[in-house]
């Protein structure tokens, strides 16, 4: 992996912490709320959904920054070419 590489992948990841960070923060505090007022009765229209899409995004971005790799995009390339490599006929 070469620098700039490295450094593109630091920052992808640098701002996945931060969203997941954050996200900690506002599920905490609407969850919380939620809480304490209501004793935990699930409500659409109280943030949950706005939780759920936002949890499933930061999903996406973990599978894309941890299993799909640049390292797994180039093992399937390698195969990939491997497999249609054809013999030239002269």
């Amino acid at each position: 992996m070469d620098y700039n590489n490295a450094h593109n992948r630091v920052q992808k990841l640098k701002k996945f912490y931060k969203n997941l960070m954050w996200f900690g923060i506002i599920a905490t505090i609407i969850i919380g709320n939620d809480w304490i007022k209501n004793g935990m009765h699930y409500n659409i229209l109280s943030g949950h959904l706005i939780l759920t899409i936002w949890a499933i995004f930061i999903i996406i971005k973990a599978f894309s920054l941890f299993v799909f790799d640049s390292a797994w995009e180039k093992q399937i390339m390698e195969n990939e070419l491997k497999k249609n490599k054809k013999p030239i006929d002269f």
